[in-house]
């Protein structure tokens, strides 16, 4: 099994009741309707050129503080 971490997660009271009625007309959780929304932004993330772009950046701009550090 996956290890999870808990996380607390506030919300406007509109935006909860909201996500509440969501989960109760689809008959699962909160936790997996949180779940599904956030595997969903990750995934259009990925799918978008200009935070892939964004990405590589960050991701070169690390490794160069990085070896700077390790010398």
């Amino acid at each position: 099994m996956e290890e999870t971490k808990a996380m607390t997660l506030r919300l406007p009271a509109r935006q909860a009741k909201e996500l509440e009625a969501v989960a109760q007309i689809d008959q699962i959780p909160i936790a997996e309707a949180v779940r599904t929304a956030i595997e969903a932004h990750i995934e259009g993330r990925r799918n978008d050129d200009e935070f892939r772009a964004r990405l590589r950046r960050t991701l070169e701009e690390q490794r160069d503080i990085l070896e700077r550090l390790a010398q």
